[in-house]
């Protein structure tokens, strides 16, 4: 069969070219008239949507269903994809977001967004004052909308997966004629601005202000923004067509359709021409005023623009009209002599077996690599499976000649040209052009094929460009379990087998999926298999399976998971069921009681939890410390006395194993009671000190007989008292009683800390006075204590009476031999050592 050249369907605009390229035929049933429907297409060439045009009346046909409905198709049409029934009130908004989001807005404001092909949607409401003014029409643009109101006010959703509606600035009143948005993407303020055509001019309204851009060729019936949001196409109803730039300094042309019937459709094809349709006419005009007429007898043609080209859907036919690429003008523009016009023609010249192919070779040389690329590169841009051979057999033909030759760009080119002819197929509807597939990514395009359950195709896909397979599994599965009529058991069973062994497989979406469906016993089966046990929990406590995911938690080992599913269950359960929970289980009952220890992280533990843990676990000991603990913080006696009285009471039911503990809070609660009556009997503040710094704060006070009777209360040892009443009477500088007690044969702590205390507050004459009581001393250590003291004469007489002539000559080497002090040393010793140097 003959194949037409790439040039047949090209018409000259200017000094530009554009191309008709017809993708499929039969698209629609003849009886479906396009002209009774809205239609709405989504970018980079996806899914269509259909829905009947409210405001015309149509002829009762008894063969078609008459319920209202969106009917969802792919640009081959065929079958449709989905059919919605739709009953939920007047649709005023019928659009899709760049990944391919089905946004149905209605006259009160409720959006739906179908975000996959098969049903399922979310709903979200305007607000605003959106139910009582009512919407009048909505505009789309990739992740979000504006909907005009009936009262002209405008509200903006910027994200449809977290839809916060906001108010724009309010227009003035008048009718608006027409009215479009540029994206915040393109805007300075990256704030969607909204432009409105209102009396002979254009308003431009954003989050802050609306302003007069100053026209006054209006009233305009169309506005349309090109796709990179720098140009803007206004018609008039005059019928002329008026090319501006986005800030409305410049007007760059101007075209008279001559027509004076207002026009169905005014879009961009790309960024260089406006596209005008009739009911079957369809105008191009250029940037230099020149335009093209096509003309289509099957009736109403709707316009669906991408972002480089413009879809034209028809009954009989989806055409895509579009700039033609500069490397396929280079390549195949008549009479062109290009390296890389030059090396298609040579490949021909070759397939004929003709000398002339090594002539046309030899021609371009020095341009041979240049004609390689551009031949490349023009293969992606052609529809055409003939001429996309063609251009990769004149590429290879030439890079087989140079002698070095990256041949990246040549590989990824072929893998990408198999990849775009597969999901061109009718059966697939997915005429995606080169530029659309590089903007969507590979990615973005296998998550189309998954919404139409295209799953071994995308398979292949993935494997060819060596991507990962997760994802398709996943969906897969979710699926299986979202629209499977197998039981619980054999679902899970085909799910396990098919995914085991595949890398970086969620159990925890599939588990999801199915507990979303209303199958919680699948789901809990299918989590089974998730080996992340962080995946595993967060499902395991929405579906109220809280034990299970506190065991998951444990199990893996990870603290803060634990800690997570144990804040979870506090929150949500009684307490007497928290603790039910956690009894069972050692790990989570001391990462609790670790967590009230804790408390807010300055110390302050949660004292209630801890009381309810003891006292749930029977911890009597660990509670009545608890008790202890919250005594000693109170400010008030009487609050502390009573909280001791508590721990007693805790304690008291084992009375014989906790004799020593009911003792001691015993022995505190009256510690306190003692000491609250010294608060009020003495003036001074005594609560809060232990037994000792009581006694010793009584004696250096200088209430003895009190000091005394806290020491037979507490039956405080001797010894311990008096270390205490040394130390209140060293503090408070009371030598004189201390020398009473330095008349006294015998102390329980022996007479060395009274030297030590008295030398350390500096007192070394009485300190002197408690050697000779020092006993049991080491061999020399009264002479060291007199020369302590500053006594080095006595320390001598103590050297000879030891017989210590190394101490004697160094003190006397000390005192210096021609000194009073030295010479008084050496009578005391010269007779015993003799002249020692």
């Amino acid at each position: 069969m003959d194949v037409a050249h790439p040039t047949a369907g090209w018409e000259q605009l200017g000094p530009s070219f554009y191309r008709k390229v017809q993708l499929y035929t039969q698209v629609f049933d003849q009886d479906l008239d396009l002209d009774n429907y809205i239609v709405a297409g989504a970018p980079y060439s996806g899914a269509i949507a259909l829905y009947r045009d409210e405001g015309k009346l149509v002829a009762y046909q008894p063969t078609r269903i008459s319920k209202p409905s969106i009917d969802i198709y792919s640009c081959a049409g065929g079958e449709p994809i989905l059919s919605i029934p739709w009953d939920n009130g007047s649709i005023k908004g019928l659009g899709w977001s760049e990944d391919e989001k089905l946004l149905v807005v209605t006259a009160d404001g409720t959006v739906r967004c179908y975000f996959d092909l098969q049903g399922e949607f979310t709903q979200f409401s305007l607000g605003n004052g959106a139910e009582d003014s009512g919407v009048k029409s909505c505009r789309f643009y990739a992740h979000g909308l504006v909907a005009l109101l009936n009262n002209n006010s405008l509200i903006s959703v910027s994200s449809y997966s977290e839809p916060r509606p906001k108010l724009l600035a309010p227009p003035p009143e008048g009718q608006v004629h027409s009215w479009s948005l540029i994206p915040p993407s393109f805007t300075n303020s990256r704030s969607v601005e909204v432009l409105l055509s209102i009396g002979q001019t254009i308003y431009v309204s954003d989050a802050t202000a609306c302003e007069d851009r100053g026209l006054d060729q209006g009233p305009f019936t169309h506005i349309t923004v090109s796709p990179n949001g720098k140009f803007v196409a206004l018609y008039t109803k005059a019928g002329r067509v008026h090319v501006i730039n986005s800030t409305f300094e410049e007007n760059l042309s101007e075209h008279d359709s001559k027509s004076k019937i207002p026009p169905k459709y005014v879009e961009w094809c790309g960024k260089d021409a406006v596209v005008i349709a009739w009911e079957d006419e369809v105008h191009l005009v250029g940037p230099y005023g020149s335009s093209a007429k096509f003309y289509y007898d099957s009736g109403r043609v709707h316009l669906l623009p991408d972002y480089d080209g413009v879809r034209i859907i028809a009954n009989d036919r989806c055409d895509f009209l579009q700039k033609v690429p500069e490397d396929t003008e280079e390549v195949f523009k008549l009479g062109s002599d290009s390296p890389a016009s030059i090396l298609l023609d040579a490949v021909e010249q070759l397939e004929m077996q003709s000398p002339k192919a090594d002539d046309n070779v030899q021609l371009i040389r020095p341009h041979l690599v240049e004609a390689v690329d551009k031949c490349v590169n023009a293969a992606g841009q052609e529809f055409s499976e003939h001429w996309q051979k063609q251009l990769l057999k004149a590429a290879s033909f030439g890079k087989s000649v140079l002698d070095i030759y990256n041949s990246d760009d040549f590989v990824d080119m072929c893998e990408t040209l198999r990849v775009l002819n597969a999901v061109r197929n009718y059966k697939i509807g997915l005429p995606l052009s080169y530029e659309q597939y590089q903007r969507l990514s590979p990615s973005g395009l296998i998550a189309r094929l998954l919404n139409r359950h295209e799953y071994l195709l995308a398979l292949r896909i993935t494997a060819y460009l060596r991507l990962p397979t997760d994802k398709i599994y996943v969906h897969w599965a979710s699926t299986k379990v979202r629209l499977g009529s197998e039981d619980d058991d054999t679902t899970c069973r085909k799910i396990v087998e098919k995914l085991s062994g595949k890398p970086g497989i969620s159990f925890e979406a599939i588990a999801r999926a199915a507990y979303e469906e209303g199958r919680g016993r699948l789901a809990t089966e299918l989590l089974n298999h998730e080996p992340r046990a962080g995946r595993q929990v967060p499902l395991l406590l929405s579906m109220e399976e809280d034990e299970l995911a506190l065991d998951k938690a444990i199990e893996s080992g990870d603290t803060d998971l634990i800690y997570f599913v144990l804040h979870q269950l506090r929150r949500k359960l009684p307490l007497a069921s928290f603790f039910r929970v956690i009894n069972s289980r050692p790990t989570a009952t001391a990462l609790v009681e670790a967590a009230a220890h804790e408390g807010d992280g300055d110390g302050h533990e949660d004292t209630a939890m801890l009381k309810d843990l003891y006292y749930q676990d029977d911890r009597r000991i660990d509670g009545a410390a608890v008790f202890v603990r919250e005594a000693l913080r109170q400010p008030e006696n009487r609050t502390a006395v009573d909280k001791l009285a508590l721990a007693a009471k805790l304690l008291a039911d084992n009375a014989k194993e906790n004799a020593f503990e009911i003792g001691a809070v015993r022995e505190a609660g009256l510690l306190l009671r003692m000491q609250e009556g010294f608060d009020r009997d003495l003036g001074d503040h005594f609560t809060g000190l232990s037994v000792n710094q009581t006694m010793f704060k009584l004696w250096r006070l200088g209430y003895n007989g009190r000091a005394k009777k806290i020491q037979g209360e507490f039956k405080v040892p001797e010894r311990v008292s008096w270390w205490v009443r040394l130390q209140a009477l060293v503090a408070k500088r009371d030598w004189n009683e201390i020398e009473e007690i330095a008349k006294q044969r015998k102390s329980p702590i022996g007479w060395e800390p009274f030297f030590n205390q008295c030398l350390q507050a500096g007192n070394p004459r009485l300190a002197a006075v408690f050697v000779p009581k020092c006993t049991g001393l080491e061999h020399g250590a009264t002479i060291m204590m007199y020369e302590k003291c500053g006594m080095r004469v006595r320390a001598a007489e103590e050297a000879v009476k030891l017989k210590d002539g190394e101490s004697w000559a160094r003190l006397l080497e000390a005192a210096g031999r021609g000194t009073n002090e030295g010479r008084e040393i050496e009578r005391i010793g010269g007779a015993v050592f003799g002249d020692r140097r």
